[in-house]
């Protein structure tokens, strides 16, 4: 059978991950990777998690956790999470609270209420894979979201109107973005709101690593800055925080959340009902116990174990990297943005890498709505050794040098 006369159009536009194809190179033992952006399992609550099994599958609670369950999530997950919220200026109730199979369904369903074809969703330039990876199946047009430029309202209409529809949304991970690990500072913040109001749409708030702040003050969650405007009521704003356990707790068990207005969380759960009815009863069970008794013990142990790496990352950056290439400093998350000398392709530099070097990263190019920054990469620190960090980076330094004097050739 010829399938691609029958595929929808819209499966012409799902790619495979480069990310997840990189993956597959852990599997060698010989491979430095700082390709992928995952959390380290030595670092997984094992024992809590463990120990929270055995309690939900103990007495009254085993049938509960083995059942059918409610579409919004565990009721005393969602309370949880009402309060970790109140933590960061975010008053909501429960109400206010979708669970989802991790926060990438939450894009997923986030594309699928907001975009008809032809449709602009707004993003930076670079963003995160995984978002246009979601986007891309609902066949938007994409526009650049340059938080503080002074582009006029009206393009954003006219570009959007030029490409057949109209602008929907705005996407951003304000905490140490994913790729680029740079955090957006709070008049940025303010910019996207301000934006988002002129051209009446909706805001995404990707906060996949809000808890991964290695140094300095946090800055207000764009949801909260939202509700402060409107009085404190958060059923008067335009944004949704999208949150996730699996950068801190385990992302295996995909548990994710959304925090929005309650009509819109409505929505969502429509969605949600349609798709899979509820995440994973016994996994929501288990990770509001974990949460309860280990969540701060365990970002602890996170931030400090990564932003040693961090470190590590760029000290060794300095020492080996050749004049004309740029990196940026992250104060959290798991990422460090390289930017090549022109003409320096990252892609080609990540096959000779891989043949020649046994360094794996992720070119940039795949972060780009438009297929730009081929001269740009992203380095992962969470899963790397001190002494694979300062192999790795050194190799790659190597690996750079021999690119660099072919493409000067």
């Amino acid at each position: 059978m010829d399938w691609d006369q029958v595929f929808a159009t819209r499966a012409n536009r799902m790619k495979a991950s480069e990310i997840r194809e990189l993956l597959k190179l852990l599997e060698q033992p010989d491979i430095i990777s700082f390709a992928g952006g995952i959390p380290d399992a030595a670092l997984f609550p094992t024992e809590a998690v463990t120990a929270a099994y055995a309690k939900v599958l103990s007495g009254d609670q085993a049938s509960t956790a083995l059942q059918y369950s409610v579409s919004e999530g565990y009721r005393p997950l969602r309370d949880w999470i009402v309060g970790e919220m109140k933590t960061l200026g975010i008053d909501c109730r429960a109400e206010n609270v979708l669970i989802t199979s991790g926060s990438q369904q939450v894009l997923d369903y986030l594309g699928k209420i907001f975009l008809s074809p032809k449709d602009t969703a707004l993003v930076t330039w670079p963003t995160y894979l995984g978002a246009l990876g979601a986007f891309n199946a609902y066949e938007p047009a994409y526009d650049r979201l340059t938080p503080m430029s002074n582009r006029e309202t009206s393009t954003y209409h006219d570009a959007a109107s030029k490409a057949g529809g109209r602008v929907k949304f705005a996407y951003c991970v304000p905490e140490y973005s994913n790729p680029t690990g740079e955090t957006m500072p709070l008049a940025a913040r303010e910019w996207v709101l301000d934006l988002a109001d002129e051209l009446d749409i909706a805001v995404i708030e990707d906060a996949a690593y809000q808890s991964l702040r290695y140094d300095g003050e946090g800055v207000a969650p764009i949801l909260a800055l939202d509700i402060a405007r409107n009085g404190g009521d958060i059923e008067k704003t335009r944004t949704l925080y999208c949150g996730s356990f699996s950068k801190t707790l385990a992302p295996g068990l995909r548990v994710g959340w959304v925090v929005a207005a309650e009509s819109v969380i409505r929505k969502l759960v429509l969605v949600k009902q349609a798709a899979d009815l509820h995440s994973s009863t016994i996994n929501q069970m288990v990770i509001a116990e974990v949460a309860a008794n280990v969540m701060d013990r365990q970002i602890e142990r996170l931030r400090a174990t990564y932003s040693a790496r961090r470190d590590r990352m760029l000290a060794a950056l300095e020492r080996s990297m050749p004049a004309g290439v740029a990196w940026t400093r992250p104060l959290g998350g798991m990422f460090v943005w390289v930017t090549l000398p022109e003409g320096v392709d990252g892609a080609e530099l990540l096959a000779a890498a891989i043949r020649d070097f046994r360094i794996a990263f992720v070119p940039g190019k795949a972060f780009h709505a438009d297929g730009s920054g081929a001269n740009t990469l992203r380095l992962s620190f969470s899963c790397a050794s001190f002494e694979m960090i300062d192999e790795g980076i050194g190799r790659l330094g190597d690996a750079l040098r021999r690119e660099m004097i072919k493409a000067a050739a």
